[in-house]
């Protein structure tokens, strides 16, 4: 077992007996020793004062006034959204019931707390998911679930690397702030290399994986053709695409209680094609198009960097009018290559009868 992300928030959690996480006292404290409340040296008495109290007792009620106090409007509103997020949490019980009452089945749900409060609660679970895997390849996936990523392709290849790593590769080479004072000056710069995840190299994931530094390798083998649709590559055996498929089904089960198989598809040649879903909103818009006939532009459909097939284990789970029909799942990036998984979709978005809605 390793402790592969110790800044997820995982460690201080403790499990109910169907493997959901409860919140602890050292969880909100791991949330109040992040950079967005942990106090400045410009911080006044009454945000020294609530950030200490909050410390001893995260659970405890903060009056208005106590907010009203703080003389900083963005220490503030911090405050504000931590309190919000804070009281929603314990009122859900466990983080996965909190996660999934902020995405209402009905897309009516109202999102009151920031993003990076969905990305750490989604860490947490994925690494809840994931804490007894030995697979460097499924670990270096889930980082995909919570981490915007880069995508680039050249000479075939596709690669996802953190969008924030290497766009502070590309600005500082690697070296941080010393990094980003030498390029003030015009020094030159040392090269730095993303490593691509391999088998070779994975033995050294477990020790870096909290720099979220490897590249995960997404290509298929055999070369496509879009000119008439969807029609991608097949996957090789050790592909990226494989391991998120298979933290995917993760997720499901781990949410839903229900067993699905997904897979990385080639193309989608179904006259039949009845259900679909994006793992991202640029995918979700896409897969809408094509399921409606309508035309889309060669530009945009080179950015689809796979497409998946879900099936259930048992059909039974299924509404009746799609009951073992395939789900068919897109991946894609924007146009500036970024691409960002929404996994709360595979919650919200499948085909489940009507009891277990």
């Amino acid at each position: 077992m390793q402790n592969f992300w110790p800044f997820s928030g995982f460690t201080p959690l403790q499990r109910n007996e169907r493997g959901w996480l409860l919140p602890t006292d050292d969880y909100l404290r791991f949330f109040l020793a992040r950079p967005e409340l942990a106090p400045l040296p410009e911080s006044c008495g009454a945000e020294l004062a609530l950030h200490e109290a909050l410390l001893a007792s995260p659970a405890r009620p903060v009056a208005p006034v106590e907010l009203q106090a703080l003389h900083d409007d963005d220490a503030r509103e911090s405050y504000t959204l931590f309190l919000r997020f804070r009281d929603g949490l314990l009122a859900a019980g466990t983080l996965e019931a909190y996660y999934l009452g902020l995405f209402a089945r009905d897309g009516m749900g109202i999102i009151t707390i920031p993003p990076l409060f969905i990305d750490l609660l989604a860490q947490a679970i994925v690494h809840n998911l994931l804490h007894e895997s030995g697979d460097a390849y499924e670990v270096r996936a889930g980082e995909m679930l919570f981490r915007p990523q880069r995508i680039s392709t050249q000479d075939g290849q596709v690669l996802s690397g953190d969008r924030e790593v290497i766009d502070m590769f590309n600005e500082t080479g690697g070296l941080g702030d010393f990094g980003r004072f030498l390029a003030e000056a015009k020094a030159p710069l040392q090269t730095i290399s993303l490593q691509v995840l391999g088998d070779a190299n994975a033995p050294d994931y477990w020790q870096q994986a909290d720099r979220h530094a490897f590249l995960l390798d997404l290509t298929h083998e055999v070369t496509n053709d879009l000119s008439h649709g969807l029609v991608l590559k097949m996957t090789r055996a050790r592909s990226g695409l494989k391991a998120l498929a298979g933290v995917l089904q993760k997720w499901v089960r781990h949410f839903l209680g229900i067993s699905v198989v997904i897979r990385p598809l080639q193309k989608i040649d179904d006259d039949a094609w009845r259900w679909h879903l994006g793992l991202d909103m640029e995918a979700t818009a896409l897969l809408n198009d094509l399921y409606e006939g309508r035309d889309v532009a060669p530009e945009r459909l080179n950015r689809l960097v796979s497409l998946f097939r879900l099936d259930f284990e048992d059909p039974w789970e299924m509404r009746a009018d799609v009951a073992g029909k395939p789900v068919y799942l897109g991946l894609m990036m924007n146009a500036g290559g970024v691409l960002r998984i929404k996994p709360q979709n595979l919650l919200v978005n499948l085909p489940l009868r009507s009891s277990r809605q």
